[in-house]
């Protein structure tokens, strides 16, 4: 019986179909997911290529990229050939990939609708596995003053400080507010929690005159807005 063939090293490869070369000679678009992890593994194993190992983490996350955002370093270390260094330089690459997209969002100033607070949340909570509840403060012209987290809790709940709430509004001179925060079970609906929670802080803000124009529920999948279902 002859012996199994052993695979190619990366360097054996057509010069083209090297990640590195590859993004050198087409530029980073032209790669797919896995040559991109691949760069970020640097080197494979005796017998993979970063890219074979880069494919099989790929497939743990079901070759989806949001889903590889929520893996912990034991989740990436299960992968044969990644150990802590390099799971820690693929979180590292994720999460700079989120920050860009916050500031993309937060450049962008003005809020107009639940789908622009979606995306300047989205990315930072939907991966988280506790929830955080954030705070948008808004100016006269729904232009965003600042963005706060009050606080994080638990799996199912966090504790909201309405009186910090209201406090951080006047020191910034808001005119509204946008509550936010994430649901890690990825269930969009609010909760009886949430609706007194919100509810307790409208109260609150209107003897301020600070308007509470919305409360969004993040999750890796659908979002809920109260306002769009008529509950604000």
């Amino acid at each position: 019986m002859e012996p199994s063939p052993k695979a190619l090293t990366i360097k054996q490869w057509a010069h083209d179909d090297r990640p590195r070369e590859k993004m050198m000679s087409k530029g980073a678009t032209a790669l797919s997911d896995a040559e991109l992890v691949a760069i970020l593994i640097g080197s494979g194993t005796t017998n993979e290529t970063a890219v074979s190992i880069a494919q099989k983490v790929l497939a743990d996350a079901k070759n989806n990229l949001n889903e590889l955002g929520r893996f912990t370093i034991k989740d990436l270390t299960k992968t044969k050939g990644i150990g802590t260094a390099k799971a820690i330089t693929i979180m590292a690459a994720l999460e700079l990939g989120r920050r860009r997209k916050n500031s993309e969002a937060i450049n962008r100033k003005q809020i107009t609708s639940s789908n622009d607070v979606i995306e300047l949340f989205q990315s930072s909570l939907a991966d988280l596995p506790h929830e955080e509840f954030w705070v948008l403060l808004l100016n006269r012209a729904n232009k965003i003053i600042e963005r706060v987290k009050i606080s994080e809790g638990g799996y199912t709940a966090t504790t909201v400080d309405v009186r910090k709430i209201m406090k951080t509004a006047l020191e910034h001179q808001a005119i509204g507010l946008i509550l936010c925060h994430n649901h890690p079970s990825g269930n969009h609906n609010p909760s009886n929690e949430d609706i007194n929670i919100t509810a307790k802080i409208k109260q609150a803000a209107k003897t301020l005159d600070i308007s509470l124009l919305d409360h969004v529920i993040i999750t890796h999948g659908k979002c809920y807005s109260m306002a769009d279902n008529s509950m604000i």
